[in-house]
């Protein structure tokens, strides 16, 4: 194993496990919050990605269920309008779920909101699959998939992008969550909505911004992850269960250490690539199992207390 190899794992498993970073902040945000999760998260991810192709294609002159781009390559602004449509309607429809699959049912004995996630979830890949069906699509990245080559390591443009955009967006977040009056407000509805809303804020408007957050962040994390691995419906589930296991790795209750998990994920999947790609699930999941037999919060998750 050469150390080119080894840092061309490095950088690919960077890559991916800056999608799966971005969907366990997803997770991490809609349970601090709300104490409730999305187990349809992964189809928001394959959604977002479907959602920015059709929008190139229509930039393009081509249907909305073209199966293919040819030669044909977006410009910036269809890039930029795909985006905004992709963060745009994820974020729609985390509002959509939270008002009619969560808020009827969190707080209620049982667990049916549960149910009521993954249906929609289910509800969503469904009308996918109706819409554009089951075929894959390889969708041309903003900046060219030429390989860039440095100290003989191969590197596509979309990757670093992606790399660049998912810390970017987490640094903002831990600057928000930590330094302004929205973060402040966050972090009081997850400590105690009832106090929270004794102290004049509104905890529905708080509890709907985290799920429009999360499910934008899925949109973001299919639509940059397309380009890489191909846009198809069935994408998100791989990337939602990972993503949710590097939440489960790093702790719920800690975002930064959600993305430490989803980074952790990616690159323990790509250097056991170089070993022996069979195994990449079952290493994967084993340390999740491990973890979680140690520390059942996670590696920087805190233990909920609650008082009586």
């Amino acid at each position: 194993m050469t150390a080119e190899a080894l840092l061309q794992a490095l950088i690919s498993g960077l890559a991916v496990g800056s999608a799966y970073a971005l969907v366990a902040l997803g997770f991490s945000i809609t349970f601090t919050t709300t104490r409730t999760l999305n187990f349809g998260h992964g189809e928001f991810v394959s959604a977002g990605a479907f959602v920015g192709m059709s929008v190139l294609f229509l930039a393009l002159g081509k249907p909305l269920t073209a199966t293919s781009f040819g030669d044909a390559q977006p410009g910036a602004l269809a890039q930029f309008a795909a985006l905004l449509a992709a963060l745009g309607l994820m974020g729609a429809l985390g509002w959509l779920l939270y008002v009619l699959g969560v808020r009827p049912f969190a707080g209620r004995p049982g667990m049916a909101w549960v149910m009521s996630t993954l249906g929609f979830g289910v509800i969503l890949q469904s009308l996918g699959l109706a819409i554009w069906g089951p075929k894959p699509v390889v969708v041309p990245g903003p900046l060219g998939d030429a390989v860039i080559r440095v100290a003989g390591v191969g590197v596509r443009p979309q990757e670093l992008l992606m790399l660049a955009v998912a810390v970017l967006i987490m640094l903002v977040f831990d600057r928000v969550m930590n330094r302004s009056l929205l973060g402040k407000a966050m972090r009081a509805v997850a400590h105690s909505g009832a106090n929270a809303s004794l102290m004049g804020i509104n905890v529905q408007a708080v509890m709907i911004g985290a799920f429009v957050f999360s499910s934008a962040l899925a949109g973001l994390s299919g639509f940059m992850l397309a380009p890489i691995a191909q846009a198809s419906l069935y994408m998100g589930l791989a990337v939602g269960l990972k993503g949710f296991s590097g939440a489960m790795i790093g702790g719920l209750s800690n975002p930064r250490g959600c993305v430490i998990g989803g980074f952790l994920l990616g690159v323990l999947e790509s250097l056991v690539n170089l070993w022996q790609a069979q195994w990449r699930e079952v290493v994967v999941f084993a340390l999740v199992i491990a973890v979680l037999a140690f520390r059942p919060t996670g590696l920087f998750g805190q233990r909920l207390v609650e008082k009586v």
